[in-house]
């Protein structure tokens, strides 16, 4: 599946009010994201930081939740998850050929 495939099939089910487009998945994102790092902190803490095969999956799981809503919010903002993909790809090798992957800043 490609991404813009997976973007089409994330869209059959993106129901929210016309209203909140970009507001509600970036919401979305940031709770998602919030829950893998959360599952990521409950290995560390109650599982001696192993990663056995179903936690790993349980981590997946939530992952494809951080893709669904990055897949709304690109659709709400214009934007295919192929151009995402390909965009930031030019950016990081844009980086590494400057010598400027490491550091902060958008703008490097």
């Amino acid at each position: 599946m490609t991404l813009n495939e997976y973007q089409e099939h994330a869209l059959e089910t993106a129901i929210y009010p016309a209203e909140s487009r970009i507001i509600y998945p970036t919401l979305g994102l940031t709770g998602e994201a919030g829950e893998v790092a959360d599952k990521v902190k409950k290995i560390i803490r109650d599982n001696k930081k192993e990663f056995t095969p179903e936690k790993k999956a349980e981590i997946m799981k939530e992952i494809g939740d951080v893709l669904w809503y990055c897949a709304t919010l690109s659709h709400d903002l214009g934007y295919t998850l192929d151009e995402v993909a390909q965009t930031n790809v030019d950016k990081l090798r844009s980086r590494m050929d400057r010598h400027k992957i490491t550091g902060s800043g958008d703008n490097r």
